[in-house]
């Protein structure tokens, strides 16, 4: 695909698409765009190409688990069962919308975290195992967000008796046997990657914090204090038993903890990689800075000048059937993600930040008006106000055409 597309080309390409050779992205369950169907075909994935910062970043942790089996060449098509009900993410989560996932069709999904995996690899006979890959979500514009980005996630399994097999626990009942386990298994989760991170940033203050995931209890997140700011590397825990049970293992025999990180997360601070956009650059001058094994300080080649375009338009109707002061958000008829996939399905990379400026109440309809400013920026090259005025026309048709806005 192009980096932008005209409206006709939107509409007949996606006629011509399959997924996986199989899933047609015309189809009505289907609200996976011509822009992100492109990516996931990439021959080669950003984490498995040579000299690329996902690449060095993937590798670099990989080292830290020797023992571990290592996955990242799964499908990232995969079943909602796989990818939320496995994973004890409750069918009325957020997360399941379509307004924030991709769906193939009603219930198969592009995956929306490696976690997706969980269940099939911990039907193997692997007790240890990496699994890095692209994940998919419909997300917000901006300098580090992006559709398309890449997780790693760590699984190591233990057998109770052998944690215990050192342990007087004749006095102790069976409850604080449980819980003397969780613990052993917390604090090795936790020296693991305490060690993996020193190994990135260097000898850093770090510090724990409580956090919630319905696959972990207990769940934490871990941050570093970095260039003079708290920073969250990763989020972990001890797997919930019921994850282990529906995957055929003996939760009275075995304990597992998981972690999972982001590594553009990474990536763009240990390499000072300004935006999330560059990592699908095609430019020499960007990729020739890497080279396997080593973390560099990117050296911005560019900085070419942006280009604001304003829109502003009326809700739905339906959004305002109960007055202004209820966020837009809440209702199904608009939601902001499906503005910010309308922009990038038109303009591509050349889009740097979708962002609401001003929102406004007609003290007598009653019905609320957004006003958001399109930022577009090249990478690469200084963009003409002409060209992005036909995209902007683009945009504004398709605003009234697919999401039923009426334009001011």
């Amino acid at each position: 695909a192009n980096n932008q597309l005209d409206q006709t080309t939107i509409s007949t390409t996606k006629r011509n698409i399959l997924i996986n050779n199989e899933y047609p992205l015309s189809s009505p369950e289907c609200n996976i765009p011509v822009t992100i169907a492109d990516k996931l075909h990439r021959p080669t994935k950003l984490h498995n190409q040579p000299n690329h910062p996902l690449q060095i970043i993937k590798t670099h942790i990989e080292s830290q688990f020797p023992s571990f089996s290592k996955f990242d060449t799964l499908d990232p098509v995969v079943s909602t069962l796989d990818n939320f009900d496995s994973l004890l993410i409750l069918p009325d989560h957020v997360s399941r919308s379509k307004s924030d996932t991709y769906y193939v069709n009603e219930d198969t999904v592009l995956r929306t975290h490696t976690s997706a995996h969980q269940k099939s690899l911990l039907c193997t006979d692997t007790n240890a195992f990496l699994c890095s890959g692209d994940v998919y979500r419909r997300d917000e514009i901006d300098s580090c967000h992006y559709p398309v980005f890449h997780q790693m996630e760590g699984v190591k399994i233990f057998k109770k008796f052998d944690l215990l097999a050192n342990v007087e626990t004749e006095a102790l009942e069976e409850k604080e046997k449980e819980d003397l386990v969780v613990q052993m298994v917390e604090q090795d989760l936790k020296r693991q990657l305490e060690g993996m991170v020193k190994t990135l940033f260097g000898d850093v203050e770090m510090r724990w914090v409580d956090a919630y995931f319905p696959f972990t209890n207990p769940s934490y997140e871990l941050e570093i204090y970095y260039n003079d700011t708290w920073l969250e590397v990763l989020g972990c825990g001890v797997m919930q038993p019921q994850i282990l049970s529906a995957s055929g293992r003996d939760t009275a025999d075995e304990i597992a903890w998981a972690f999972g990180l982001g590594l553009e997360r990474l990536a763009m601070v240990l390499f000072q990689i300004p935006d999330i956009r560059l990592f699908w650059s095609d430019d020499a001058r960007f990729h020739s800075q890497f080279r396997g094994g080593k973390i560099v300080t990117f050296v911005p080649y560019s900085k070419y000048p942006p280009c604001f375009k304003d829109v502003s338009f009326w809700l739905p109707s339906n959004n305002d059937s109960s007055g202004c002061g209820e966020s837009s958000d809440n209702n199904s008829s608009f939601h902001v993600n499906d503005l910010n996939e309308l922009v990038r399905n038109v303009a591509g990379d050349l889009v740097e930040q979708v962002q609401l400026i001003d929102e406004f109440c007609h003290p007598k309809t009653k019905r609320t008006s957004h006003c958001y400013r399109v930022t577009y920026r090249s990478m690469d090259r200084s963009l003409t106000n002409d060209e992005i005025d036909a995209l902007q026309k683009i945009v504004r048709d398709l605003l009234v055409s697919e999401l039923g806005v009426d334009l001011r």
